[in-house]
């Protein structure tokens, strides 16, 4: 990385529930020794980023305050949370006229600042504003990553693990495309521990393949709305997921992450940016991963590639 940037810091930009839920998950994971909180609201800034450094004692040293954008420019990652909250009823693509404004707020500070560092974009819609993340920031596009569908792989690897009885971490899938209703699971390339996932089932005495795998990935897709509809909001697991590529990127683990980046032609999908496997490391974005892909899967990637760049067409992008 830069040598002006400071890897044991990080930023976070947007205080709402997602927001603070993230500082507080870093705050306890250890990775660093700085928290910096932005909002546009200083005082709820300030109000968070005290109430989080009251549990510092209980995990060691960390430095958790309110700062500017002055502040954070010398931050490995800076999280961009800031945005419209979504409603019950209300689908994340319905976000995103709202927030591109938001980020036409935000973004420029970066790009007149020469910002050396990596975004991470988590608000919703996060692969269209990923997109417009680029354009406004002027970062290369390694740089410049979204949480994409990290979460849901998370949520339908928990899925998987409860219906087969086995231990979630041993569960190997991705979801794939848009980080929502477009979104899919990569079921052909699904194994347990290298056995393939129908095998595994008939272990377990599972035979509606089928059936079982529409009714999970049903599931997955919806888990977020409803989750909404029960507490209007959702924010521990995005958090976790924060913590989970933040991880990645200063460690240099170069994990491989379902983030949303640029697609250049990977999949025949040019021009806008979804969610497939890539190596995530201290200089952001690698390599993405040929994932085996049905015929069918790679229509359904397509489709919903489509989806995002007409809701792109549409927002100016």
């Amino acid at each position: 990385m830069n040598k002006k940037i400071d890897n044991r810091k990080v930023a976070i930009v947007g205080c709402g529930f997602v927001g603070s839920s993230a500082a507080f998950a870093l705050m306890q994971s250890g990775l660093f020794s700085e928290i910096a909180l932005v909002d546009v609201d200083r005082e709820r800034a300030e109000g968070e980023a005290l109430d989080i450094s009251h549990g510092v004692p209980f995990v060691g040293h960390v430095e958790v305050y309110a700062a500017d954008y002055d502040e954070i420019m010398d931050a490995a990652i800076v999280v961009i949370t800031a945005g419209a909250a979504q409603k019950p009823g209300e689908t994340r693509l319905d976000l995103v006229n709202k927030n591109i404004k938001i980020f036409q707020s935000i973004l420029p500070e970066f790009k007149k600042r020469s910002y050396p560092g990596i975004l991470l974009i988590v608000s919703n819609p996060v692969d269209i504003l990923t997109l417009a993340a680029l354009e406004l920031s002027g970062l290369p596009e390694h740089r410049v990553i979204g949480s994409g569908t990290v979460l849901d792989t998370a949520r339908l690897k928990m899925r998987l693990s409860d219906h087969l009885d086995v231990d979630s971490r041993s569960v190997h899938s991705f979801i794939i495309g848009e980080h929502g209703d477009s979104e899919i699971a990569a079921w052909s390339s699904t194994n347990i521990s290298g056995i393939p996932l129908n095998d595994f089932c008939e272990m377990r005495g599972f035979f509606s393949h089928e059936e079982s795998m529409k009714q999970i990935e049903d599931e997955v897709r919806n888990s977020g709305y409803e989750i909404i509809e029960k507490k209007h909001a959702t924010y521990y697991g995005i958090a976790m997921s924060v913590v989970r590529i933040c991880k990645a990127i200063v460690m240099n683990e170069r994990s491989i992450l379902s983030v949303s980046t640029k697609m250049n032609g990977e999949y025949g999908i040019s021009d806008i940016c979804l969610s497939m496997p890539v190596i995530v490391g201290e200089e952001g974005v690698g390599d993405h991963i040929p994932l085996p892909l049905s015929v069918e899967e790679h229509q359904l990637l397509l489709t919903s590639a489509n989806a995002l760049k007409e809701v792109a067409r549409s927002a100016g992008l």
